[in-house]
């Protein structure tokens, strides 16, 4: 049975590790990032969300907080979602985003938005998320 918690202080560890394996082909996160990361998630403007099996962690939601004036208020952003191949289709996705549902509805936040690639997309429709008419995402990176 898949059991979702939210991670913070040491608890960040295991979360941390699976978007390590995921987002960084297994390359450690930066100290300064973890100790900024531990920061935010005190201060309440994030939350890691960590999906639990007997046999450890297996899925990972960091959801972000955050005003926006079109909205007139807050609302939340799933940053980052991931449940291990071997463990998917199992409900461990689906309990993360109806975990991230009741933290923003304890907020008071009735939106929340994903950025979602093709092979999630059908994942996220099926838990009730919608396209955005007329959104495309647009990025540019500076040089540090």
């Amino acid at each position: 049975m898949v059991r979702v918690e939210p991670a913070t202080g040491d608890g960040l560890e295991a979360p941390l590790k699976l978007l390590e394996e995921f987002l960084r082909d297994g390359e450690p996160v930066p100290e300064t990032l973890v100790a900024t990361l531990q920061e935010v998630v005190e201060r309440g403007d994030l939350e890691v969300l960590a999906a639990y099996e007997d046999a450890g962690a297996i899925g990972v939601l960091v959801l972000s907080y955050r005003l926006n004036v079109s909205a007139g208020g807050r609302f939340a952003s799933i940053e980052e979602l991931y449940v291990r191949p071997e463990a998917r289709r199992r409900g461990a996705g689906k309990a993360l985003l109806e975990a991230a549902g009741e933290r923003c509805r304890a907020r008071g936040i009735s939106y929340v938005e994903a950025q979602a690639v093709e092979e999630a997309a059908t994942f996220y429709a099926m838990a009730g998320y919608e396209g955005e008419e007329g959104v495309r995402v647009m990025s540019q990176s500076y040089p540090l």
